[in-house]
């Protein structure tokens, strides 16, 4: 099972965000048979089958085993993945890209620099995944209280220039080969209920 699957597909995506499937999809962290999970969510069995069948159809379920119970087989399904991200390539031409808002200190560039990360890193662990390879990269999650809103302002230009000198350092020119990799900094509030 994959730690974190990311739905591209229009389809997949309108499949799993479904109330009754994504409960589905949540309950089947642990594998289970149709009828264990229709009990635990209190859904009729066949109402349950009908929409695992959905998810495993969109490739969100899969079958973890089946069991011979006298002329019956049993399937004990499970999800594909721990946990699912929606990208924005699931919206087609009106998913968010960075390149359709001009403000890059605004709120809504920073969402739209996110959800290109989720499309982009999404669809190179797919590549990873099928070609067995490791996909290469990094992340930093801190949290810093700032004491004023200049502060803030400080810390940012100065990151900034550090970072940008850091860039520049071990940029090398399209002559030089190797590979070109995206940096993505990010600094928000954070909510006062963490999810």
């Amino acid at each position: 099972m994959s730690a974190i699957e990311v739905i591209e597909r229009p389809e997949a995506a309108a499949a799993a965000l479904d109330p009754v499937r994504s409960r589905l999809l949540a309950e089947l962290s642990t594998p289970a048979s149709a009828a264990a999970v229709a009990g635990r969510l209190g859904l009729p069995r066949q109402k349950a089958n009908y929409h695992l069948r959905t998810l495993e159809a969109h490739g969100l379920v899969r079958v973890a085993e089946e069991r011979a119970w006298g002329g019956l087989t049993e399937r004990v399904l499970t999800a594909s993945a721990d946990g699912f991200l929606v990208s924005p390539a699931a919206l087609g031409d009106a998913g968010a890209t960075p390149a359709r808002t001009h403000d890059r200190m605004s709120a809504a560039y920073l969402v739209a620099l996110a959800g290109r990360v989720v499309r982009e890193v999404g669809g190179l662990m797919k590549r990873a995944d099928v070609t067995g390879k490791r996909l290469a990269t990094a992340s930093l999650d801190s949290e810093i209280r700032f004491r004023s809103p200049s502060d803030r302002a400080a810390f940012a230009e100065e990151l900034t220039r550090a970072v940008s000198a850091l860039a520049a350092r071990y940029h090398a020119g399209p002559d030089e080969g190797g590979r070109t990799h995206r940096l993505f900094v990010a600094l928000h509030p954070t909510p006062d209920e963490p999810s």
